[in-house]
């Protein structure tokens, strides 16, 4: 079962996600180290291979059909007749009832900024010209008490380290978390629970433990979510996309204090910020100390 209040939530106990090795640290010591696993994992669309991904092995379905909704080779309403994992094979085929027929767009490959490195298929931009987002509002107490929640639960990063995590969230509850070697696998993972189980969009907010680039801010775009929060910072291109379609983008979250750099105005400032006024004096009697 999933920690409450989570729908799916990390369990770093789950076999085959990490291994344990020899190490020895700063001081000379040798002892046990939890590493997290990364494997390949190959998508089919129908007859069509699409891309073989880096990836902690963890739920490969939604990982398949949440990549191929996000390069729009699945479109809204398609109807999947079939989702088959080999895990001997470390293969996923997405069987639906149309044909294949992405040659075009298999040939333009563009090598994105993400963690074990992220790669769109065809024109970045497709599907964004002319989108709007709903224009949800957010509420700074959702942030924090997200924040909160997230940051205390249980996770492969909690464990061992070098891995993202992305949640899914409803006003101040999470209720999917996803983590793998790449940001973008675990954005391709939300999507594909989504997908898989028709929820909506347009009252959520997605959480990232990473950086907000271009690639994270047009992947939630196309999810049709209207808020994007980090506790990382932006880059430039991903500020200009997220003020484009409209998407709240929220970032460098530490404590109560955040910077939002796209959608200011949907903000409602509704969390008493007195522990922030108190913050550097706490920090400077820490220092005195």
């Amino acid at each position: 079962m999933p920690n409450a209040p989570y729908l799916i939530a990390p369990d770093p106990a789950r076999a085959g996600l990490t291994r344990v090795v020899e190490g020895v640290d700063h001081t000379g010591a040798a002892g046990p180290v939890s590493v997290v696993e990364e494997r390949p994992l190959t998508i089919y669309l129908n007859g069509a291979e699409i891309v073989t991904a880096m990836t902690i092995g963890d739920y490969p379905e939604y990982l398949a059909l949440g990549f191929l909704r996000n390069q729009g080779m699945l479109k809204d309403g398609e109807t999947v007749k079939g989702v088959e994992y080999d895990e001997d094979l470390q293969v996923v085929v997405v069987r639906t009832d149309g044909s294949t027929s992405f040659e075009e767009k298999l040939k333009k490959k563009t090598r994105t900024s993400g963690c074990a490195v992220g790669t769109v298929f065809g024109d970045m931009m497709e599907g964004l010209e002319g989108m709007v987002l709903p224009a949800a509002e957010v509420r700074t107490s959702w942030l924090y008490a997200l924040a909160d929640t997230i940051n205390r639960t249980p996770s492969l990063y909690l464990e061992a380290g070098a891995i993202h995590g992305t949640v899914l969230c409803e006003k101040d509850r999470p209720l999917v978390y996803m983590e793998d070697v790449g940001r973008h696998n675990a954005v391709d993972k939300i999507a594909g629970w989504m997908f898989a189980e028709k929820v909506s969009a347009a009252d959520k907010i997605l959480y990232t433990t990473g950086r907000l680039t271009s690639e994270m801010v047009i992947k939630t775009a196309l999810m049709g979510i209207p808020v994007l929060a980090s506790r990382s910072g932006f880059t430039a291109w991903g500020v200009e996309i997220a003020r484009q379609v409209g998407l709240t983008l929220i970032g460098r979250m530490r404590g109560r204090r955040y910077v939002c750099l796209s959608g200011a105005e949907r903000l409602i400032r509704d969390a008493d910020l007195s522990a922030v006024a108190e913050e550097p004096r706490r920090m400077a009697r820490k220092g005195a100390e």
